[in-house]
């Protein structure tokens, strides 16, 4: 039970579409510019840095908010469990931001959600989280590349971590769901992103500036 209501918890928290309520305050639906996608980087390229940069703030938070939630509701009863329900809540974010009931399923590729999953998932994921994605990002100006990585980083880490004992008491039938909940997480953010996948490997794939303005072509 408490598995579900994380994972509704986050769904919830999730349904609060920044790019999309952003663009309306701006009278736009943000999904017929650009690329479509209601996310950071298409609100960046069509909005303006400082557009994206509100929008991956909010789509950041409502992923915290959500952790933090399930984590008091639960964590004192279940203390061995709590990054498993830490997982689902984020899980739920990531769902309710790149499938919202209320705009027919189409939201965004749920990068920035993500960001708050290992923002507050454990303090020892944050630089991973920040080395490769900033790493990539003003190396080549690929977002999508920089996230990509980002979830292979977490894939990794999330097992080692697990393995080495980093999560506390969580028996390791407990680790397995967890790693498979990531894992599944990733092969949605990777499916997302398969026409970016496309454009990278064909030398394609639009760069992104966040301090000068971004060129118009491509998606």
């Amino acid at each position: 039970m408490e598995r579900i209501i994380c994972l509704a918890i986050g769904y919830l928290f999730g349904l609060f579409q920044t790019a999309y309520i952003y663009g309306k305050m701006h009278g736009i639906d943000i999904r017929q510019h650009g690329s479509g996608n209601a996310g950071t980087t298409n609100t960046l390229r069509v909005l303006g840095t400082k557009a994206g940069l509100i929008v991956f703030a909010g789509d950041v938070l409502k992923c915290i908010f959500a952790i933090v939630i399930c984590s008091l509701l639960f964590g004192k009863s279940h203390p061995e469990m709590v990054y498993l329900f830490k997982m689902y809540a984020a899980a739920g974010a990531i769902l309710g931001h790149n499938f919202p009931f209320y705009l027919g399923f189409k939201g965004g590729k749920g990068i920035a959600a993500t960001a708050g999953l290992i923002l507050s998932f454990h303090p020892t994921f944050i630089p991973m989280g920040v080395v490769l994605f900033f790493g990539i990002f003003f190396t080549t100006h690929y977002v999508s590349l920089g996230s990509l990585l980002v979830y292979a980083g977490f894939m990794i880490q999330i097992v080692l971590s697990g393995q080495m004992g980093l999560f506390g008491g969580m028996s390791q039938a407990a680790l397995t769901e967890m790693y498979i909940i990531a894992g599944l997480l990733a092969i949605m953010a990777y499916y997302k992103h398969r026409e970016n996948i496309k454009r990278l490997l064909k030398g394609e794939e639009r760069k992104t500036y966040l301090f000068k303005k971004n060129k118009t072509e491509g998606k």
